[in-house]
This record gives C-alpha cells, sequence and structure tokens, in this order.
C-alpha cells in the first residue's frame, strides 16, 4: 500500500543524505534539476494531450485548479492572521526597487510554455509518445535525488531549522492548515478526500506537485495541481510588496516552499535582511515537506 510513497521518499532522502560541497558539482546538480523540471513538465504536457475528451477536460482543470487555489490560499490566510497576534518578525523599509513583478510573473510562466509545448507535440498521438508517463516516473526518481542534494546544500542544519521558532511555526500552520483546505476542495468538486488533501499539499512548489500528482491521480489531476500552486505563487509575487509592512508573518507563510527561492530576493528587498532566515526555515520545511505529503494521500 505505501509502495509508492516509499518509491518517492527514497531517492529525496537518499539526495539528502548525500554531502555535496564542492562548487562546480553543485552548481552541475542545480543546472541538471532544472533541466530536470523542464523535461518532466514537458512529458507531463504531452500526457495531458493523450486524455479522452480533452475539451471537457480542460474545463475541469481549470475548474479544479481555481477552486483549489481560492481555498488553501483562504485558509493558510486566517490561519496566519491569527498567528501575527502573538507572532511577529522585523520588518523595515526596503532598501531599494523592489524585482520587477512581471519578471518575476514572465518567469513562472515558462512553466506553463514548457507544458504546453508538450501538449502541443503530444496532439500529433506519435506512437512513441505513449511512453511519456513512464518517461516521466524515471525522470521524477532522478530530480528527488537532485532536490535532496540541493536542500542538503541550502547550508540549513538541522539545529538552525528546529531552533528557528518563527520560521518552524510558520511552516507548521501552513502545513496544517492547508488540510482543511483539501478536505473544503475534495467536498465542493466531489473529489475523493485523499485527492484535495493532495491536491493542497504542494505549498506552491508548482513544478513538483504538478508531476508528483500526474503520476498519482493522472494528468488532468496533475495539470490541476499544477496550475493551482503557479495561482498561489504569482499571488505571492502580487501580494508582497503590499502586505510585508503589516502582515509580514502571513505574506511569509502565503509564499509557501517558494520562500527559500524563488521569491525570497523579493522578501529580503521589501522587509529587510532580518526576515532571511525566517523565510528560508519556512521554505525549507514546506519543501521538505510537500513530497512526502502529497506521496502519503497519494498512496
Amino acid at each position: 500500500m505505501y509502495s509508492g510513497l516509499i518509491i518517492i521518499l527514497l531517492p529525496l532522502f537518499a539526495g539528502y543524505l548525500l554531502p555535496v560541497h564542492h562548487k562546480k558539482l553543485l552548481t552541475l546538480v542545480n543546472a541538471g534539476l532544472t533541466r530536470m523540471v523542464y523535461i518532466i513538465l514537458f512529458l507531463m504536457g504531452i500526457s495531458l494531450a493523450f486524455v479522452d475528451n480533452l475539451a471537457t477536460n480542460l474545463l475541469v482543470i481549470a475548474r479544479i485548479s481555481l477552486t483549489s487555489a481560492a481555498c488553501v490560499l483562504l485558509c493558510n490566510f486566517i490561519a496566519l492572521r491569527m498567528c501575527e497576534r502573538f507572532l511577529s518578525l522585523p520588518v523595515r523599509e526596503s532598501s531599494g526597487p523592489l524585482p520587477s513583478r512581471l519578471h518575476m510573473v514572465l518567469d513562472s510562466l515558462k512553466m506553463c510554455l514548457v507544458v504546453v509545448a508538450g501538449f502541443g507535440v503530444g496532439l500529433s498521438h506519435w506512437s512513441p509518445l505513449h511512453h511519456a508517463t513512464r518517461a516521466g516516473e524515471y525522470a521524477l526518481l532522478v530530480m528527488l535525488f537532485l532536490i535532496g542534494i540541493q536542500l542538503r546544500s541550502s547550508g540549513m542544519s538541522l539545529r538552525q531549522i528546529l531552533f528557528n521558532r518563527q520560521g518552524s511555526l510558520i511552516a507548521l500552520v501552513v502545513i496544517v492548515s492547508a488540510l482543511p483546505a483539501g478536505i473544503i476542495t475534495a467536498l465542493m468538486l466531489g473529489l475523493p478526500l485523499h485527492t484535495g488533501l493532495a491536491m493542497t499539499s504542494g505549498y506552491g512548489w508548482y513544478s513538483l506537485s504538478g508531476i508528483l500528482m500526474t503520476n498519482a491521480f493522472g494528468p488532468v489531476i496533475g495539470s490541476s495541481a499544477f496550475l493551482n500552486d503557479l495561482i498561489r505563487e504569482l499571488v505571492s509575487i502580487v501580494l508582497i510588496p503590499v502586505m510585508i509592512r503589516h502582515y509580514a508573518v502571513t505574506i511569509v507563510g502565503i509564499c509557501g516552499a517558494t520562500s527559500m527561492d524563488f521569491t525570497l530576493p523579493v522578501l529580503q528587498r521589501a522587509g529587510g535582511n532580518a526576515i532571511v532566515p525566517v523565510a528560508v526555515v519556512n521554505g525549507f520545511i514546506t519543501s521538505l515537506m510537500a513530497p512526502v505529503m502529497i506521496a502519503l494521500f497519494s498512496v
């Protein structure tokens, strides 16, 4: 029953247990991870093209992704706002111009274009493309191994993570508040409960959640999960400059897994250097837990 969970966790923790300190090797790992993400998203697009009743299912994808994104953002927002009462973060005035939000949005949308490109190729229904799903499964194992190495090399020790009370608490609130969001999503859409819970457990890491969900539930749910977490990231990019001064805890939590990488420069520029360790710990924990929780709800 739990073989799928073990298959996902083994390469992730194998990579995490492998200490890599050589800068050139880490550069190769990071570059390889980027390529693997694009390859797998391309294969996900191909798989989507083979779905029956395609036009109808595209509408289903839009409905599922928008509903789940609204539910998880609302539940996260309510829970994180409650935390603002007893948890505060040091925030100072912006030290310089913020990174272009338009540029960041376009960077995120590149992932969509890769899926669309794969979808376009898949429409040819060339016979070798029928193996895209299996190829994606093997590529996923490689990607999880590289993710484990990257997490280990992030410079965060377990001591730093466990003793950063603010970042750990924010991550815990994000993870726990995603559970009622998953239940509400499942009830609203008529999905199995475990599917709704898995859908809201990506914590904004769209390049991973879409792949894992595709392997577990098929390309329709996988594409919905991808768009759900992409919407979360885009909303975060827009809200950071608006909310950071008065609702720092909330906005760091809303960023989810991206607070340790993609949205970190915006958080740092808008809220100051003091917010960086909290954001990194929140992003690290949610990044580590995303594949675990998705796999747990996919068994």
